[in-house]
């Protein structure tokens, strides 16, 4: 069994991220599962507020779980052609304290999927991130790419991935993740 943890950077209740993670776990080969995490929750990082309480619950248990998982794939959402904020905050909190590095990225798989209503289907803040998964050390995976444009053309009202084309994209990224986040 492959155990991947998905984890949406966008908080909106409507995410394209959150429900392209969904479609991605009705897409699954049997031996995989997904689970999916949002960064409600999450306070902004203040090193004083670290150093005077402690790493926030929220956090604690974001960890936990990408600790849980063979593979994390990040399902990022592109703001002014960037990371967004809350993401990247998040992965800060994550990456905190420095001590605990290894074990929660250390070579563990990551990967990153996108969507957006722009053009360009987070192309850009996926290249965002290729600097700060390898700077934490992460085993990254590049063997396809699901960067969706348009992204409310591919989803209906109700957050079902409707394009037959993005599904079958998902389908054959997810089932290569797996076998890159495959343990042993």
């Amino acid at each position: 069994m492959v155990k991947l943890l998905g984890i949406s950077g966008s908080l909106r209740k409507q995410s394209y991220n959150t429900a392209l993670l969904r479609a991605a776990q009705s897409l699954l080969p049997p031996e995989v599962t997904l689970d999916i995490a949002t960064l409600h929750g999450i306070p902004l990082y203040d090193g004083d507020a670290e150093q005077a309480q402690g790493i926030p619950q929220a956090v604690t248990e974001l960890k936990q779980r990408i600790i849980a998982a063979d593979g994390v794939l990040l399902a990022s959402p592109e703001y002014n052609s960037g990371i967004p904020g809350v993401f990247k905050n998040a992965i800060d909190w994550v990456s905190r304290p420095p001590k605990e590095l290894q074990g929660i990225f250390g070579n563990r798989a990551f990967a990153v999927i996108g969507a957006t209503p722009g053009g360009l289907g987070t192309v850009m803040a996926q290249a965002a991130w290729l600097p700060v998964l390898k700077a934490l050390g992460t085993r990254t995976w590049s063997g396809a790419k699901v960067m969706v444009p348009r992204a409310n053309h591919a989803f209906d009202p109700q957050g079902a991935l409707t394009d037959e084309t993005v599904r079958g994209q998902l389908r054959d990224f997810v089932a290569g993740f797996a076998v890159f986040a495959k343990p042993g």
